[in-house]
């Protein structure tokens, strides 16, 4: 019996269905029902504009109509919309996605036409008893009804007016609600909006429009806290003007063969209810999001044997033409390099950048067929890359990177700050053309990694030994992060001493990418999924056996101190000493590298700052050691635990680091003959920023609790204990109060940080009031209760600040200076006050 595999929608509410008729029939249903459609030739005339593809669109007058033939019917369609120009202040750009859904046409009652909107997809084998309970648990909506007009040649398609559909807002051509919201847009103005163009290619169909709306000019917050943009438009007219596109694009009639997610390989994944007669549990399938890479035919038995064979479809990004011409080689070079990642995988010449031809009339920006790398007007100083993909096989379909023009602003000061001690290019205001073009490679590679299917490895750079960071020859051939897609950013460890050149600074495709994509895109050719699996997790498990330094530490949102942004090395206090050896090396000569003509002092404010914020980096990387778990996902069958303590010497390091580089006054960051002309001293400096930062994530609810959580499931003297870890913390915060030196009004303010934030985690601990995540947090925090309530945080806070009282009372016996006596005497008032309140119930 032939298996057929059916993938039926999950049951959802649409929130934009629409049940209507888009047009009004001339003829009655009773005229319908006896005559039937019109032979074609009563729409299509001599007079009639056609344009040929998927769908055959035929233009009489100003009426619009859809041939859609009936080998498309029941097919999957995806609908994604576009912005494609914009009014000045928008805060969306010119080629940057709105939204996408998934549609399908079927005949329906009465000689109608039905559009179906698609959910989620359930895969379930036609041979199974259960398909035909899930068929009828699972109806996806009709949004639209269209009448049949005429019907093609021997019956074979349906002719539809789609004047309505392509002229009108409906829920599949209108503009997104974020969009919407984000410029305070209203309704659209039929007499100033009208369809610009159609296109018709052999599986897309491409629609652009221009419309307008009223928009009012205080335009709604893009996120709560955050200002809106401003429109100018909407300010002079009451109105904005923009044009939008529209593409329908075929789905494989077949499914690519998925690839089941392994939590070892850093790649996007999406998620799959399967269903069939021999399942004992209800439980979901993950497969990875990536591109259908097949070798030819002819070139199958090459493959086998290991040669280099090119795909079927190799992989092609086109740059968008506005993009300046001196960024066009770099940007094109960054895509090729990850040819080097496709020969792992058994592939030459599997992704190509191009430059969008001049003046092809065949060709446009919005066909989806074409991956664009769309270059945006913004100040924004960054760059993304997206991908749209089947959602019943990860197969990713559509494709762009998202290019701000002010990245550059952001990859300048990032390498100005970490990489000119090593690199006397990176000493100027303004880099030459070819070092800022080595830059947007770099990122050009990052984000096309993105689109790839590959997140973020935080973790692979502490891979990487801290010495090995400073030695010249080994930095140079194995580069200072195992993957271009950690946010490793620079070298900032190598000292000017140690000449260590470009290779050693930059990031560049590595060992982990070459890897990953070989993991992900080696064709296979297995009868299914589960087959595949059982070969793709025995080369994670065997590759990660043989080297380490392939390991996927995830994208840095759990509490494991390896996986961290813009960090380097094995350990963070070593390589954060000698970030901050730089630093220093950097303040001293921005005077010299800042200094412009009729500069008025902004670019040293500028760079000073950004100095500050790369301390700030250096501290939270060491913060993050402290009440560090170490997770490393392993199968069954590999020895060793996923879950595992930091171990209790490197927590121990880190808060001896923080207390001698943080709480100790930094007076390298400050230099009075510089603030005296960069800085008013009514505002607050970087330093206290710093402090204050770190000092709030020492003392938080997740430090506490982690530490307490452990020593239980590891026992004392294989965790590190909150008491032992407070002892630590204090005897660097409080050393005065054995030496009795006077206490300056940086560490006064770091003295009361602490007292102040044990008192906000007793309470915390014992009412469930979570302050910080309130103050840091936004409103969803009010709903967080820390997981220290009913724990024994409390009382060991409770007790440790008593004992500092009696402590900070003696001290303040005993100093001479009346600024510090006075500080004593107010810090031991106000730990008295909280403790007593305790106690009295306020």
């Amino acid at each position: 019996m032939r298996t057929k595999i059916i993938y039926v929608g999950l049951l959802a509410l649409w929130g934009n269905t629409l049940m209507a008729q888009v047009g009004k029939p001339k003829e009655t249903r009773a005229d319908t029902l006896k005559t039937g459609p019109k032979p074609i030739s009563s729409i299509v005339t001599k007079d009639t504009e056609s344009k040929n593809g998927m769908i055959n669109i035929h233009k009489n007058g100003d009426k619009y109509y859809f041939e859609i033939p009936d080998a498309l019917l029941k097919r999957q369609l995806l609908v994604t919309n576009w912005l494609v120009t914009v009014p000045g202040g928008s805060p969306k750009f010119g080629g940057e996605l709105m939204n996408t859904k998934t549609i399908s046409f079927e005949k329906g009652f009465n000689g109608k036409l039905l559009l179906r909107v698609i959910s989620n997809v359930t895969p379930v084998d036609s041979t199974n008893a259960i398909s035909t309970a899930v068929l009828n648990s699972n109806v996806n909506p009709i949004a639209m009804v269209f009448d049949i007009k005429a019907q093609g040649e021997k019956g074979k398609s349906s002719v539809i007016d789609a004047t309505d559909f392509l002229q009108k807002e409906n829920s599949f051509t209108m503009l997104s609600n974020e969009v919407k919201s984000k410029m305070s847009i209203g309704g659209m103005a039929a007499d100033r909006s009208y369809l610009k163009s159609v296109s018709s290619y052999p599986t897309n169909v491409e629609l652009k429009m221009l419309r307008t709306y009223s928009a009012t000019a205080a335009a709604a917050p893009a996120r709560p806290g955050l200002p809106a943009a401003s429109v100018e438009a909407a300010k002079i007219g009451g109105a904005i003007t923009m044009e939008v596109s529209t593409s329908i694009f075929l789905m494989p009639e077949k499914p690519m063969m998925p690839r089941q997610f392994d939590l070892r390989v850093g790649y996007f994944a999406n998620v799959y209810q399967p269903i069939s007669d021999q399942q004992q549990d209800f439980g979901a399938t993950t497969f990875i999001v990536r591109y259908r890479l097949e070798p030819k035919a002819e070139d199958m038995a090459k493959y086998k044997r290991g040669e280099l064979v090119e795909p079927k479809e190799p992989i092609v990004y086109y740059l968008d033409p506005a993009t300046p011409k001196q960024w066009r080689p770099y940007l094109i070079a960054g895509i090729n390099d990850w040819n080097e990642a496709f020969k792992a995988a058994g592939f030459k010449n599997a992704i190509i950048g191009k430059e969008w031809p001049e003046n092809d009339p065949t060709m446009s920006l919005e066909d989806a067929r074409y991956k664009i790398l769309r270059y945006l007007p913004s100040d924004v100083p960054n760059a993304y890359g997206p991908n749209i993909h089947d959602p019943r096989s990860g197969e990713i379909l559509q494709s762009y990177v998202g290019w701000y023009h002010n990245v550059m602003s952001l990859v300048h000061d990032w390498y100005m700050v970490q990489a000119s001690p090593n690199d006397p290019r990176a000493r100027k205001m303004k880099f030459s053309d070819e070092l800022m073009g080595e830059l947007i490679r770099f990122v050009s590679s990052h984000e096309v990694g993105h689109t790839l299917g590959l997140r973020h490895n935080m973790g692979s750079s502490s891979l990487t030994p801290v010495e090995n960071l400073r030695d010249k020859k080994w930095v140079e051939a194995h580069g200072h992060t195992n993957s271009i897609m950690d946010y490793a950013r620079f070298n900032y460890v190598a000292q000017p001493e140690d000449s260590v050149g470009t290779a050693g600074i930059m990031p560049r495709i590595n060992d982990y990418d070459k890897w990953a994509i070989k993991w992900g895109y080696t064709y296979i050719g297995a009868k299914n999924d589960l087959e595949d699996k059982k070969i793709v997790s025995k080369w994670a498990t065997d590759s990660l056996k043989a080297n380490p330094r392939l390991w996927f530490g995830g994208e840095g949102m759990n509490n494991d101190g390896r996986c961290q942004s813009e960090d380097l090395g094995d350990n963070a206090m070593k390589a954060s000493e000698y970030g901050i050896k730089n630093l220093k090396y950097v303040l001293a000569h921005l005077p010299e590298w800042t200094k412009e003509d009729n500069d008025l002092y902004n670019n040293q404010t500028k760079m000073y700052l950004q100095v500050a914020s790369q301390f700030g980096r250096y501290a939270n990387h060491v913060v993050k050691n402290v009440a560090s778990v170490e997770e490393t996902f392993k199968n069954p069958e590999e020895p060793g635990d996923i879950y595992a303590s930091a171990p209790v010497e490197k927590q121990k390091e880190a808060v001896a680091f923080l207390n001698q580089q943080v709480f100790e006054t930094p007076y390298w960051l400050l230099d009075q003959n510089m603030l005296n002309k960069i800085g008013s001293p009514i505002r607050s400096g970087g330093v206290q920023t710093v402090q204050d930062r770190v000092m709030a994530q020492l003392l938080t609810d997740r430090v506490f609790n982690t530490l307490n959580m452990m020593e239980q499931r590891f026992g004392q003297g294989k965790s590190y204990s909150v008491t032992e870890y407070l002892s630590d913390l204090k005897a660097g915060v409080w050393s005065e109060l054995k030496t009795n030196k006077a206490i300056d009004a940086y560490r006064r303010d770091v003295q009361k940080g602490y007292v102040n934030g044990l008192l906000r985690s007793i309470k915390e601990a014992e009412l469930g009031n979570n302050l910080l995540g309130l103050l840091f947090g936004g409103p969803a925090a009010e709903e967080q209760a820390p997981v220290t309530i009913s724990s024994d945080i409390g009382s060991v806070l409770g007790f440790h600040l008593e004992t500092l009282r009696i402590e900070v009372l003696a001290a303040a016996e005993k100093t001479t200076d009346q600024d510090s006596k006075a500080h004593l005497l107010y810090v031991a008032n106000q730990i008295n006050k909280g403790l007593k309140s305790r106690f009295d119930g306020k």
